[in-house]
């Protein structure tokens, strides 16, 4: 191999929802066996690539913001080429190429097949170099004990608002066979935690026609691997099924987390979202699955500020959201995609500031259901994974510490974690405290101290299981530098930590 493609620097970004994370797991796996060296600082990189996210506007604005950097940095440093790749470019390349000269290579969704032939040609790779990359290898793009497993590709829902299935197509489950040796690959990796996830993970198996389903799948991956935790993430709840649902009750290795967008609760507005249950259905399903599952973490996901969405329709919503209270909720406010059914209803929307505020009331009805949770969680006991140390001497998280915390030895004692409710990134965080060199991945039990809106803090009781490979902390979850911004991959405290635990 030539020194010239061996000295090859990638610098890559991944935005967007984790299905995308796992592309950009594959592309990098793929460019590494091709001769590449990722880098963490842009201003380093021969090669910047960006995979995309189109589906909100701010997304897009991200998206747009990194490529302009990715430019600016070919313009005066050392990168020779800027690659911009996924949803973003699937659904707007034709306007994308002009609009963004800088950028060299535009691949979309169904072109990715070209980003390593495209790369040789220019001579940024050496044809023919590979390492043996297995079809579906990954190399994690942060720290090794949270991984994602895509087992579908594209949707078969025919939602108002949403253009995944035209950019991604139409549903595909991925052969179970090959996401258990992908996992298996995981696992070897160091994987703890295994997040699957989908467009609607009740699909799985749907196309197939052989027997095949999501709770087989699931049956298959605790029987093939030792993965102490799997966590589902995003499915529709037409699709929660008995066989899941006594899965889920009966196998400790799988959380009983359940992330179910719901995305309104109003009869009227689901119809004109073509969504696929009903407000009677749904309080029906919830009641079901809090009752079958003990110690159940239900998440959901709203939209408000749909076309035509009235005040009345609104309230009903602010009404089933007090009456189910939600462990958690992630909440948008409306924004039209290009060729979907709701964009043609652009004259319907609700004016923006009272979608904001709207958006602003359903956070802060959250914001007390999630604090009066969280509090009922102090002095109990909870498993938890360490994600990662924290400074003891940074002066925003000593502020946030339970009291005490800073007698317990040097840094080292204070980590980042998570209670097995919290899903990884969207979930909040838990202060840990505990001996020092736990590396992450790490599980142990921890009495809970202390609850904010949000976050919490708990102390380390014992270890339940040490990361795999032991040693001491892992430091391999670095941030992508670009510019002066910096993406932070592990996650943050929230803002409700200062005025909970007083000043």
């Amino acid at each position: 191999m030539s020194s010239r493609a061996e000295r090859t620097r990638l610098g890559l970004v991944s935005l967007g929802c984790d299905k995308n994370t796992v592309d950009s797991e594959r592309m990098l796996a793929e460019l590494v066996g091709h001769g590449a060296e990722r880098v963490a600082d842009l201003a380093e990189a021969d090669v910047i690539l960006v995979n995309t996210c189109g589906f909100i506007d701010a997304a897009k604005e991200e998206s747009i913001e990194i490529l302009l950097e990715a430019g600016r940095l070919k313009r005066e440093g050392r990168c020779r080429s800027v690659v911009a790749v996924g949803c973003m470019v699937e659904r707007y390349r034709d306007e994308l190429a002009p609009a963004l000269p800088e950028v060299d290579l535009l691949l979309g969704l169904r072109d990715l097949d070209r980003l390593i032939p495209e790369l040789v040609e220019r001579g940024l790779l050496e044809a023919g170099h590979a390492t043996g990359v297995h079809p579906g290898e990954r190399l994690p793009l942060g720290s090794r004990h949270v991984s994602y497993l895509k087992v579908s590709e594209g949707c078969d829902h025919g939602c108002a608002f949403c253009a995944i299935p035209l950019w991604r197509g139409r549903h595909r489950s991925f052969e179970l066979d090959r996401l258990v040796a992908e996992t298996l690959r995981l696992e070897a990796q160091g994987a703890v935690e295994v997040n699957l996830v989908a467009q609607d993970l009740a699909h799985y198996g749907r196309d197939r026609r052989d027997g095949t389903d999501i709770a087989t799948l699931l049956e298959a991956l605790l029987r093939e691997t030792d993965v102490p935790w799997f966590r589902l993430l995003y499915i529709y709840s037409a699709g929660l099924r008995p066989p899941l649902v006594e899965l889920m009750a009966s196998e400790p290795r799988l959380l009983p987390y359940i992330d179910m967008p719901i995305q309104h609760a109003s009869d009227t507005v689901l119809a004109r979202m073509r969504r696929p249950e009903r407000r009677g259905r749904l309080l029906e399903k919830i009641a079901w699955l809090r009752e079958s599952i003990e110690d159940l973490t239900l998440r959901t996901t709203v939209l408000v500020g749909f076309p035509g969405e009235t005040d009345a329709e609104f309230r009903e919503l602010v009404s089933f959201l007090e009456e189910t209270r939600f462990d958690r909720l992630g909440a948008f406010a409306f924004s039209p995609q290009d060729g979907t059914r709701a964009a043609a209803m652009e004259d319907e929307r609700p004016p923006e500031d009272v979608a904001c505020a709207r958006l602003e009331e359903i956070i802060e009805i959250q914001r007390a259901v999630s604090r009066e949770r969280l509090a009922a969680m102090v002095g109990t006991r909870r498993t938890a994974i360490v994600d990662g140390t924290a400074a003891i001497d940074d002066p925003v998280v000593a502020e946030l510490l339970p009291r005490g915390a800073g007698e317990d030895g040097p840094e080292a004692h204070l980590y980042l974690g998570r209670i097995d409710s919290q899903a990884d990134d969207v979930d909040g965080a838990t202060v840990l405290v505990g001996p020092a060199d736990l590396a992450p991945g790490t599980l142990v039990e921890v009495a809970v101290e202390r609850a904010a809106d949000f976050d919490l803090a708990a102390r380390i009781a014992s270890v339940l299981r040490p990361a795999p490979g032991g040693g001491g902390v892992d430091r391999s979850r670095e941030p992508i530098v670009v510019g002066a911004r910096t993406r932070r991959e592990l996650p943050v405290l929230g803002l409700g930590l200062e005025t909970a635990w007083g000043k």
